[in-house]
């Protein structure tokens, strides 16, 4: 029993490395010896805890190069599964339906430091979009609706959209809008609306900018 207590209290200390960020998305973690040295707990422990964050979608080990976090949220991996069977248009109604609460939502609860970085981001959006560079576009549009989302300040809203970041990215990645200038200005309404607190606006911006792509 007190074996299986320790490989949970390190899992737990590993994965709160990895939902803090301080393991970022994409990274390789220390090595087994480097966490039995800063950890001070033994090596058959530590792979263990590490198994476990590989089974919970968080980990993944590849041969020869380590351990790489793939995802903040255990909720990830279930989420893709269970979403599989959808199609293009499915992903997009979903999102758009995300979206606009969350649009909605930011608007009555937003801060005078979200306003700030919403309009930061937007701005860093619209530069990527001067790119030919199609995972940084996605990687922009994306980062402006997380914060859109985190600016609702529901932890609960947060977590299950972070988790669906990487379904969502899959499938907007590789689309292209027609009309840029609108895409930007539709972009720039739905963050003024936010900063104005017009629930209503803002979650019309969310629909005429989703609708492009739905038709």
């Amino acid at each position: 029993m007190r074996r299986v207590g320790l490989i949970d209290q390190a899992a737990a200390r590993f994965r709160d490395e990895v939902v803090s960020g301080r393991w970022p998305v994409g990274e390789r973690i220390p090595t087994e010896v480097a966490l039995v040295a800063e950890f001070g707990i033994g090596r058959n422990t530590v792979r263990e805890a590490l198994q476990s964050l590989v089974h919970a979608g968080l980990l993944r080990r590849e041969q020869g190069r380590g351990t790489f976090v793939i995802s903040r949220s255990e909720l990830t991996g279930t989420l893709e599964r269970q979403l599989a069977g959808g199609s293009r248009r499915h992903y997009l109604e979903l999102r758009l339906a995300l979206d606009s609460t969350a649009a909605s939502l930011a608007a009555a609860s937003r801060t005078d430091a979200d306003v700030t970085l919403l309009r930061e981001l937007r701005d860093r959006r619209e530069a990527a979009w001067s790119t030919d560079d199609l995972d940084a576009r996605a990687s922009a549009d994306l980062d402006l609706h997380r914060a859109i989302v985190e600016a609702t300040h529901n932890p609960l809203y947060v977590t299950l959209y972070s988790s669906m970041l990487d379904v969502f990215a899959v499938h907007m990645r590789d689309e292209e809008n027609e009309d840029e200038d609108a895409a930007h200005r539709h972009h720039h309404e739905l963050v003024e609306a936010i900063a104005g607190a017009d629930a209503d606006r803002a979650a019309e911006a969310v629909a005429a900018i989703m609708d492009p792509f739905l038709r």
